[in-house]
């Protein structure tokens, strides 16, 4: 595998003084960095002649300007799109935003999608939740140059729900993704339908983002290697791609569609009067009843569709959606400095209130975790007819630990960080990479454990089940391990992790059932690895799953308690947020087709850096 960094780069790293520690021995560091291998081209896939769609659209997506904030307008990347062949409502256009339009299928329909790039960076666009075939999928493996188009052809397997299509090119997804190339799909079905759930302007599609624009209105993005680490932050949030976002509704029942199309931010999403929301689907669609929350995390990548009844309201009378205050989403350190309250000589800069503290880190006028509005409702029509929520909403087959193929040794999803790594496993992204474990049985139905793996960190040791079952991962780098057991039950998947000299350990070696992650180097895995630690939602593609179970390390129970009753357990998912210090399993099938599937951070500047792995379903 050959690996270059170019002069501007090297550049950049001394003169941070990064480039010290990356040439002393960071070798995981410059993979995840420096572009991770190089990733082959497939040729372009051609329109099929015995291939019949329903729909068929032509998909571009260009450089452009939108006019978001008043004065200058701002140089943005935008999908536009033109309906070949199918119902009129496969396309509708946002008003005045930069995102896509919104998609709209039915199951069952065959869909041709022609993708042509104007861009002159490589792109392929991804269809985040659609269940396809690999090669329809958007894997980087895939990704077209300018001028070049990609022919889409597929069934429509999902079932009602509300998916992305999103840019998925190698390293640069979330620079894509940040300028504006994002859209929704809306899959509809018969079971759906029969609810008469509100439709028409009464089905309002909401994605949330954060942005950061410099005085000359142009967005700014990623500005130093802190940006990376943690995730990249706007002070200021756009919805359906528009500031300060009002909306008029009826005194009457709406159904919000919505979507954190953030790159990393992370919202706790909750009424201003306290009022609770009402859920009644996630990611992959209804849930079976409606549920009442407090608030609900959002994570980037994950939907919630919410029942927002304005019934009985007062003309006049407005409610603002916020995201409200909670903490140990990103190390405590970094919290600290993003809210300004530990930095030195701090000074004040120029445009949207950051400040420059120490480490290159940056003050927010919008920190993480903070309390701020996303935007506000404003009863301005008094109507007396409005639907009535559904009692029961959807049919789910709920998945057992019997049902998969290996109910006794999870399928591990290992998360570590370490200074300028993100990495899955144990290892930064590279094309033809597969672990044992990363190898899925074709037609079998698996259960995975998402973890957080101090001490994991870059090695090439393998991943290979041990005598207990224990998934075994030797790693070589800057952090040692840790050992904690006793503070699971024996055979849940309590973590063994083996480090070198100066690791930490706490309880007891777990009879079976554990995940057992080697590390080798001067640091305990207890010490910068935990330091490290932050919150990841974790996208799989291919088919949804379901969330098993959720089990979490007592030493993370202050922060955990501020997020915990926002997450909605029961439905389908396809993006999980997994807390510090927190342990998710997931049953996952895997069904209809083979070949590669990513799972990745869907904080996706840590995606780019190489917190990403393909599955082989074979």
């Amino acid at each position: 595998m050959k690996h270059s960094i170019n002069p501007s780069r090297r550049r950049f790293f001394a003169q941070t003084g990064v480039g010290l520690l990356a040439y002393a021995g960071m070798p995981a560091w410059l993979r995840a960095m420096e572009g991770m291998g190089e990733m082959p081209k497939m040729a372009p896939k051609k329109a099929s002649a015995n291939f019949h769609p329903d729909v068929e659209i032509n998909l571009v997506c260009k450089p452009s300007t939108v006019s978001i904030l008043p004065g200058q307008p701002t140089r943005v990347q935008q999908y536009f799109a033109k309906l070949v062949k199918g119902p009129t409502n496969s396309l509708t256009e946002i008003p005045g935003s930069y995102l896509g339009p919104v998609m709209r299928f039915e199951k069952g329909q065959k869909i041709r999608i022609n993708l042509r790039s104007e861009l002159d960076e490589p792109t392929i666009t991804h269809w985040h939740g659609l269940h396809v075939p690999a090669e329809m999928d958007g894997h980087p493996l895939y990704a077209i140059d300018k001028g070049q188009t990609f022919a889409y052809e597929f069934e429509m397997l999902n079932r009602a729900s509300m998916n992305i299509y999103h840019p998925h090119p190698h390293n640069t997804t979330a620079k894509q993704v940040y300028h504006g190339l994002a859209g929704a799909i809306l899959v509809n079905d018969d079971e759906e339908r029969r609810l008469e759930l509100p439709g028409g302007e009464y089905e309002v599609p909401i994605v949330i983002q954060d942005r950061l624009f410099d005085a000359n209105n142009q967005l700014q993005y990623v500005r130093n290697m802190h940006d990376r680490m943690m995730g990249f932050y706007g002070d200021r949030i756009l919805v359906n791609g528009r500031p300060n976002f009002q909306l008029d509704v009826a005194s009457r029942a709406y159904r919000f569609r919505v979507l954190n199309g953030s790159t990393a931010r992370i919202y706790k999403l909750a009424w201003d009067d306290n009022s609770p929301i009402t859920a009644i689907g996630t990611d992959g669609g209804l849930l079976e009843v409606p549920v009442n929350k407090p608030y609900v995390m959002l994570a980037p990548g994950e939907r919630l569709d919410v029942w927002a009844d304005f019934s009985g309201r007062k003309v006049g009378s407005q409610l603002v959606l916020r995201s409200r205050s909670f903490s140990g989403v990103l190390p405590g350190m970094a919290e600290r400095m993003m809210t300004g309250k530990h930095g030195g000589d701090d000074q004040q800069h120029g445009g949207g209130g950051h400040r420059m503290g120490m480490g290159g880190m940056h003050g927010s006028a919008l920190p993480v975790g903070s309390d701020y509005p996303i935007f506000t409702v404003r009863v301005t029509k008094s109507v007396s007819d409005s639907p009535a929520l559904p009692n029961k909403l959807s049919t789910i087959k709920h998945y057992s630990l019997a049902d998969t193929a290996n109910p006794n040794k999870p399928v591990p999803i290992a998360i570590s960080e370490g200074p300028m790594k993100m990495l899955l496993n144990g290892r930064p992204y590279a094309y033809n990479d597969i672990l044992p474990s990363e190898r899925i049985p074709f037609n079998t139905v698996q259960l995975m454990e998402i973890f957080h793996a101090h001490g994991g960190s870059g090695g090439h040791g393998g991943d290979k089940p041990s005598e207990s079952g224990d998934h075994e991962m030797g790693g070589m780098g800057m952090m040692g391990g840790m050992r904690h057991g006793d503070d699971q039950p024996q055979g849940e998947g309590g973590h063994r992790m083996g480090g070198m000299r100066m690791g930490m350990r706490q309880g007891g070696d777990n009879a079976e059932g554990g995940h057992k992650m080697g590390g080798m180097g001067g640091m305990g895995g207890g010490g910068m690895g935990m330091m490290m630690s932050m919150a990841h939602p974790i996208h799989l593609h291919g088919q949804y799953f379901q969330v098993l179970s959720r089990t979490i390390r007592m030493s993370e129970g202050d922060d955990y308690a501020t997020v915990k009753d926002g997450f909605i357990e029961g439905g389908w998912k396809d993006t999980v947020l997994v807390m510090p210090g927190e342990s998710v399993k997931i049953i996952k099938p895997f069904q209809d087709f083979k070949g590669l599937f990513m799972y990745h951070c869907h904080n996706l500047e840590h995606e780019d850096m190489g917190m990403m792995r393909d599955f082989s379903v074979e």
